[in-house]
């Protein structure tokens, strides 16, 4: 998949170009999905299928399904019923949320373009639309990826005379109309993405992100499906809206039979006035279909790892040293931390806030790159030599879009921070916002993270955005600035990125508040959430999941009370949690002694044994299972091998509990069960006949009566791996 317009642009040079004729449908199809695009009845496109692939279909039965989709008119209605099209605006007779928005100076609303120019090559097409009238010219890009997730974007043109103020611009996805059930994500910081369902009747459901960022409440899907659809059945519809600043997501059913999710960026009052002669395009909006959420996601997950640019070797173990000694950076404790994430096998140690300029609290120093003389004399060369010398990474904490106001930054530079009039934004953490739009601004932070990354050999940037925006403007009087800062954000990370190859970067927001395939197109993880509890990530990952692949998911076991809910944990809960991800450490290893160290050692072997199955997988959550028991898994591309976790959330209304399944594998192998960790035997209950002795079962077996879990006292959990005997 790509996001750049020149890609777009270079994929149709040879297309095969329409004749200006209507009597024509497109059919999009590729990776199980089908796009049925009418082009013959109305003056724009018109999505008349989105979603199995008609695999069957011919030119003559495609072109019946367009046919078949035209509204009759209606007793007391329009002389012509409106029909969601790919550019629905009131001019058309479309009276639902329209699909652009705009005025020249509070004049000029009206569009309503014609089709001029047809390309189609393969599984995208381009349609050149035009109004003369409005002065408005527009491209829509609409795409079929390889895994069948469907991309579409929209550019527009000002061809008349005058700034145009672009209002609204998203991009709509019809559903069917038995997707009569809606399933989104809120939360805040420590509890992101939790799943909430509605009714999807008549009317609008409206989602939007004003905090500069997606945010720890945003949705990271807006899904429609069939009423109790799940992971593992009901078909559903869901899109993700690929950007990393303001947003909004829909979903609409009109009384005109249509329904549709739609998504896009979201504009500040005149922060977009295009020029005449200038285009503007939307983020690419992304939509994923399937017979459960688990279809729907693995679409997601298999074309993001296609992308060339999608990290392939093996995700390094990782330590994260903020829990460990939070800003008290001293070089001895940091050695000594260094040696026990060495002994262990850690192999990239990240430094987290603490080792810039004034930087002892989070009260002052951001903005002030450079490296504190008085904790680090030597600079950080004894530390990264003490970390590379044995055989680790080296990794450090920035948060490069954030400054102090008690900083020398910001005393020298205060018109770099984002601000709608003369006094500044309500602070978040004692910090404030730099404007990166500002090219003084970009120049001075891209030049001291580029001098950063030539002095030490840094393999990896946790990248941290501890703040919303908040009345983020260029200054007193002047425009509306998130757009331009999230480009600004975007062209940073591409500078890094081409100057260190090699380098890689995790996307932090408070922990896991900027979640978006915008952010994931340059960056090679996220941090899922700043909460660790192990229970609570349970949620946070099944719905993160739904469109960040597990292995750019940052998942780590952490300290025995954890540091966000106060829960005291086992490591085993806490790594059984974190196994199926990016794996990683974020706990003080030198406070535990050596037996402890050595479990956690063990932890860190499996997951390094498994990481090319966590890698490759499709990802399998159970549906069904007893209240108080989640069952989850990953599955080999072949299916020959696969491991999946029964988590002991709360107690059973069963005791002991009733059989799980475990689908998702092969029907027609067999498989040996094979249990890695599970809790110490309680002698008050006897053994778990099937982890006594070699168990055998067929893949249909499993996924269709399973097998009794362990007993299991709440926060316990028991990780089985299934080995494919042929």
């Amino acid at each position: 998949m790509h996001f750049s317009n020149e890609a777009l642009q270079e994929s149709v040079m040879d297309d095969l170009e329409y004749p200006a004729t209507r009597d024509r449908v497109i059919h999009l199809h590729r990776g199980g999905t089908s796009v049925v695009i009418d082009l013959e009845s109305e003056e724009v496109p018109v999505i008349v299928h989105w979603g199995e692939e008609l695999v069957d279909s011919t030119p003559e039965t495609v072109r019946s399904i367009a046919v078949a989709a035209r509204p009759q008119r209606v007793s007391g209605g329009l002389d012509r019923t409106a029909r969601l099209s790919v550019v629905a605006t009131e001019a058309s007779g479309w009276l639902g949320t329209p699909s652009i928005e705009g005025h020249r100076g509070g004049v000029g609303f009206s569009i309503r373009p014609e089709v001029v120019e047809v390309r189609v090559e393969h599984h995208a097409a381009t349609v050149e639309l035009e109004d003369a009238e409005a002065g408005i010219r527009l491209r829509w890009d609409v795409e079929v990826g390889a895994a069948g997730l469907l991309h579409q974007r929209m550019t527009v043109t000002n061809t008349g005379d005058g700034g145009y103020s672009l209002d609204a611009l998203q991009l709509a996805f019809p559903t069917p109309g038995d997707a009569t059930e809606l399933l989104d994500t809120t939360g805040h910081h420590l509890r992101e993405r939790t799943a909430q369902r509605r009714s999807f009747t008549l009317g609008t459901h409206l989602r939007e992100s004003r905090r500069g960022r997606p945010g720890a409440d945003a949705t990271v899907l807006l899904a429609a499906g069939r009423p109790g659809f799940g992971f593992e059945s009901g078909r559903v519809h869901g899109i993700h809206v690929a950007w990393s600043g303001n947003h909004r997501v829909l979903a609409e059913r009109v009384v005109t039979g249509d329904a549709f999710l739609a998504g896009g960026e979201l504009f500040a009052p005149g922060e977009v006035v295009i020029a005449p002669g200038a285009s503007v395009s939307s983020p690419w909006v992304i939509g994923s279909w399937g017979d459960g959420l688990n279809q729907l996601s693995g679409r997601f997950h298999a074309e993001w790892r296609d992308r060339p640019q999608h990290p392939r070797r093996a995700r390094p173990v990782t330590l994260n040293t903020w829990e460990a000694v939070y800003f008290d950076h001293d070089f001895d404790r940091l050695a000594a931390l260094a040696d026990a994430a060495a002994e262990v096998g850690i192999e990239r140690f990240v430094l987290d806030d603490g080792w810039f300029t004034g930087r002892r609290d989070d009260t002052r120093g951001l903005g002030d790159w450079e490296v504190d003389a008085e904790v680090w004399p030597e600079g950080l060369h004894p530390l990264v030599r003490k970390v590379t010398d044995l055989g680790m990474e080296f990794g450090l904490w920035v948060e490069p879009e954030m400054v102090n106001p008690d900083s020398d930054l910001a005393r020298a530079h205060p018109d770099w921070i984002l601000r709608g009039r003369t006094s500044l934004p309500p602070s978040a953490r004692q910090q404030q916002v730099l404007d990166l739009a500002n090219p003084d601004a970009y120049r001075h932070i891209a030049d001291r993270l580029l001098a950063l990354l030539a002095e030490y050999p840094i393999a990896y940037l946790k990248w941290d955005h501890n703040r919303d925006l908040v009345d983020a403007g260029s200054g007193p009087g002047g425009s509306p600035r998130v757009r331009e800062n999230t480009l600004a954000l975007y062209r940073l990370l591409d500078e890094l990125k081409a100057a260190h190859p090699d380098l890689e970067i995790e996307s932090c927001a408070s922990g896991g508040a900027r979640v978006d395939l915008g952010i994931l197109d340059r960056t090679d993880r996220i941090w899922t959430s700043d909460s660790l509890d192990p229970i609570e990530r349970l949620e946070n990952q099944r719905y993160t999941g739904l469109v960040v692949p597990p292995e750019m998911m940052g998942m780590h076991l952490t300290s025995p009370v954890v540091h966000s809910s106060g829960r005291t944990v086992s490591l085993e809960l806490s790594a059984a949690v974190a196994l199926l991800g990016h794996f990683g450490v974020e706990w003080d290893l030198t406070s535990a002694d050596e037996q402890t160290r050595g479990r956690v050692a063990t932890w860190i072997a499996l997951a390094k044994r498994l990481r090319p199955l966590i890698s490759d997988g499709t990802v399998v959550h159970v549906d069904g299972a007893e209240p108080g028991i989640d069952v989850r898994g990953i599955v080999a591309e072949d299916a020959a091998h696969a491991v999946f976790t029964i988590t002991q959330v709360a107690t059973s209304a069963a005791y002991p509990a009733g059989r799980v399944r475990f689908p998702g594998l092969d029907p027609a192998r067999s498989y040996e069960l094979r249990i890695l960790s599970r809790p110490a035997h309680d002698p008050a209950q006897s053994p778990l006949a099937w982890a006594e002795e070699p168990v055998t079962m067929t893949g249909r077996e499993l996924g269709s009566i399973g097998v009794r879990p362990p007993v299991q006292f709440p926060q316990q959990a028991t990780v089985i791996e299934f080995v494919s005997q042929h």
